[in-house]
C-alpha cells in the first residue's frame, strides 16, 4: 500500500549509494548475498535476544536490497539477479518471526507460526499473479522498475519493515504485533487471489 508513495522518495539516495559501491568493483549479485547473510545474522541475534543488534542487521539488510536493485539498473538487470534478489527476500521474511519463536517458544511460537503462514500466502499469490502476468504481457507502469509484475495490496515492503522495526523495538509486543499482521497479510493474500483469477480470467 505504502511501497509506490515510498520508493520513489528513496530510489536517488539509493541510487547514489549504489554509484559509490559500484565503483569497489560490487556486483547487484554480491550486494543481494550480503543482505542476506546480514538478514541470518539479524535472526540470530533476534533467538538471542539481542533485540538492537537485530535492529541495525535488520535495516542494513534493507539498505542491501534497496542498493542491489539500483545496482542492477545501472549495471543491467538479468533474470539470473531477478531471481535470487526475490527469492532470498521471501526466505529472510519467513526466518525473521522463527527469531521470535525461538527466543521465547511458550509465548511467541504459535503467532510466529501463523505469521510465516500469512507470509505464504501474500508471497505465493505474488509470485504466482506475477508469473502469468508476465505471460500475459499484462504492464504495471507504477512499478516499472520491478523485475516481476507488482502486484501491491495492504501488506507489501514498506509495512512489513515497519512492522519488523517496531517487532525489535518492543519485542514484549510481538505476540499481538504478530497476531496483528498475520491478519493484514491474510487480508492482503485473500485480495491478491480474487483480483488476480478476476484480471486473468478476463
Amino acid at each position: 500500500m505504502l511501497d509506490k508513495h515510498v520508493v520513489p522518495l528513496l530510489k536517488p539516495v539509493l541510487a547514489r549509494i549504489a554509484k559509490t559501491v559500484a565503483v569497489r568493483g560490487w556486483s547487484a549479485d554480491n550486494v543481494t548475498v550480503l543482505g542476506f547473510v546480514l538478514g541470518v545474522g539479524c535472526v540470530l541475534a533476534l533467538s538471542l535476544q539481542w533485540y538492537t543488534i537485530a535492529l541495525g542487521l535488520l535495516l542494513l539488510n534493507r539498505l542491501a536490497d534497496g542498493i542491489d536493485g539500483e545496482l542492477a539498473r545501472a549495471q543491467a538487470p538479468t533474470d539470473a539477479g531477478g531471481f535470487l534478489d526475490i527469492t532470498l527476500d521471501f526466505i529472510f521474511y519467513a526466518l525473521f518471526p522463527l527469531g521470535f519463536a525461538i527466543a521465547d517458544p511458550a509465548n511467541n511460537a504459535l503467532p510466529a507460526a501463523v505469521l510465516i503462514a500469512s507470509f505464504v500466502g501474500t508471497g505465493a499469490s505474488f509470485l504466482a499473479f506475477s508469473s502469468m502476468a508476465n505471460k500475459q504481457k499484462i504492464e504495471r507502469p507504477q512499478f516499472a522498475y520491478k523485475g516481476l509484475y507488482y502486484l501491491d495490496g495492504l501488506a507489501e515492503g514498506t509495512e512489513t519493515i515497519i512492522i519488523f522495526v517496531i517487532m525489535c523495538l518492543l519485542p514484549q509486543y510481538f505476540v499481538f504485533l504478530a497476531w496483528l499482521f498475520a491478519f493484514i497479510c491474510m487480508i492482503t493474500a485473500i485480495n491478491r487471489v480474487v483480483f488476480g483469477y478476476a484480471t486473468l480470467r478476463n
